[in-house]
């Protein structure tokens, strides 16, 4: 429906634009941070409408840790903070797209700059997943 011919919204307690989001059941949503500048895919991770709302507010990173039940405020235990430059709602609604800019250059608990380190190589019937990206900081050295 064209944007034009919308109902007008109907007063949730939220803000128009978090009421657009499609969390799933779980009241979740994935969330993709990316470089600003490379574009370069860092992580993916999730949010509910509390992190959405506090990145949003705050322009600072916060997810939602599904293994610890709670917000988690990227680099809260190891000072790599993402500063957000930009959030994008996908098509459907149902996907967040972060543009970061990437505090000290690792985004991924393994110490590397991205979590998507490893490459598929080879055929499909023979393939392995490759390591080719390199650990910037020993995790030992980030997470004491």
């Amino acid at each position: 429906m064209c944007d034009t011919h919308r109902k007008p919204p109907v007063d949730t307690g939220q803000p128009d634009w978090l009421a657009e989001v499609a969390f799933d059941e779980q009241g979740l949503i994935p969330a993709i941070a990316q470089d600003a500048n490379t574009g370069q895919v860092l992580m993916v991770a999730w949010m509910n409408r509390q992190s959405l709302y506090e990145t949003a507010a705050t322009g600072r990173a916060v997810y939602w840790s599904r293994s610890r039940k709670r917000l988690w405020r990227k680099g809260e235990e190891s000072g790599h903070v993402q500063q957000v430059h930009e959030l994008r709602l996908d098509c459907d609604g149902d996907v967040i797209l972060l543009k970061v800019e990437q505090i000290g250059g690792i985004a991924c608990h393994t110490g590397r700059a991205s979590c998507f380190y490893r490459r598929l190589d080879g055929t499909a019937e023979q393939a392995a997943w490759i390591t080719v990206d390199p650990v910037l900081k020993d995790p030992e050295l980030i997470y004491k």
